[in-house]
């Protein structure tokens, strides 16, 4: 079996395992468990050990803690909490794009922003989405315990991801990616329980666009959001023949294994591994909530045409941002280092 083989088929059974586990045991917010697995699984290697999972644990905890002490700046002084949590999210991301602390800074991103929304309603539900939290980062992370012995990683398999060089561009890319988030921080405080998850999608968006150029980012950015629809469409369909725990799983496990296929090279693609795991957190993010609205009762159809739209707007305008910002950033190069050549002359 080659590497690219085992690699799919853990990232596929500890995807497939989690949410089992979450659905089977009623997390809150179950969908978060394999989200979690995607977000940690995307760089091969080994699973963080005990102490990791402790120390990684105690971080969530105390980074999501700032999101509960800015809820009563939300509710009494919403324009100085608006303005922290934009700097809040500036070195959120600066953490995870420059120094690569890409766990610590989604979840200082996440407290800074899905916990203020959500406490700006009701604190129970605030410390619910960080019950959910702990319980999705646990369960992925022992999911991946489970796996990993039988299908283990080379020892010289891997790498560090590439980060950003220069003070003026690190500086740039966060700034970048805060006003990608910004808006639908902003659009989910109107509405917290319609726009909740448009915050996940936007905090994947503002950290895929530091690897992009202007020329994939159309691709790239749109592209990955209308597959990770589809997938999820399709997954739907398949599941409403028999709505099973089971059924959820096996699913989960085909379609998993296909984006992973596609991500690790074992099935050859033309876009880059990014363009995948933004379709499949696509796809998780648009399914968890239709499931649950299904469930309960609600129209789970019209409920998922508004988010894949509300999703499309928000790839669209991170798209539009993107272009318009670097256009701005451009001009302001070439007019800096005109000025000194006009000088020596």
């Amino acid at each position: 079996m080659t590497i690219a083989e085992r690699r799919a088929i853990r990232f596929a059974l500890a995807a497939t395992l989690a949410l089992a586990l979450a659905y089977g045991l009623g997390f809150p917010l179950p969908f978060l468990a394999p989200l979690f697995v995607v977000f940690l699984s995307a760089m091969p290697g080994p699973p963080m050990g005990f102490k990791g999972l402790f120390v990684l644990l105690l971080i969530m905890v105390l980074s999501l803690t700032v999101g509960v002490l800015l809820i009563p700046l939300i509710r009494y002084y919403p324009v100085s909490a608006v303005l922290i949590v934009a700097v809040g999210l500036y070195f959120s991301m600066f953490m995870t794009l420059i120094h690569g602390k890409r766990l610590l800074g989604t979840f200082l991103t996440v407290g800074f922003t899905l916990i203020s929304v959500a406490g700006s309603v009701d604190y129970l539900l605030a410390t619910t989405v960080i019950k959910a939290l702990a319980l999705g980062i646990a369960a992925a992370v022992m999911c991946q315990w489970i796996v990993y012995p039988f299908f283990p990683e080379e020892a010289a398999a891997g790498g560090a991801p590439e980060a950003a060089t220069g003070e003026a561009l690190s500086n740039w890319l966060a700034v970048r990616a805060t006003l990608i988030v910004m808006p639908a921080y902003l659009l989910a405080l109107t509405n917290p329980s319609q726009y909740l998850m448009t915050i996940m999608k936007s905090v994947s968006l503002g950290q895929q666009t530091s690897a992009m150029d202007m020329h994939h980012a159309g691709r790239e950015l749109i592209g990955s959001t209308f597959v990770g629809g589809i997938l999820a469409v399709a997954f739907w369909l398949m599941l409403s023949i028999s709505p099973t725990l089971w059924m959820f799983s096996l699913w989960m496990l085909a379609f998993s294994l296909y984006v992973a296929a596609k991500l690790y090279g074992f099935i050859k693609t033309r876009v880059a591994p990014s363009f995948w795991i933004n379709a499949l957190v696509t796809m998780l993010i648009l399914l968890g909530p239709a499931v649950e609205d299904s469930a309960n009762g609600k129209d789970a159809l019209t409920a998922f045409l508004q988010r894949f739209a509300t999703f499309v707007a928000v790839t669209l305008y991170a798209w539009g941002a993107m272009a318009v910002l670097e256009h701005w950033r451009s001009r302001r190069l070439a007019k800096s280092q005109a000025v000194p050549a006009a000088t020596l002359r």
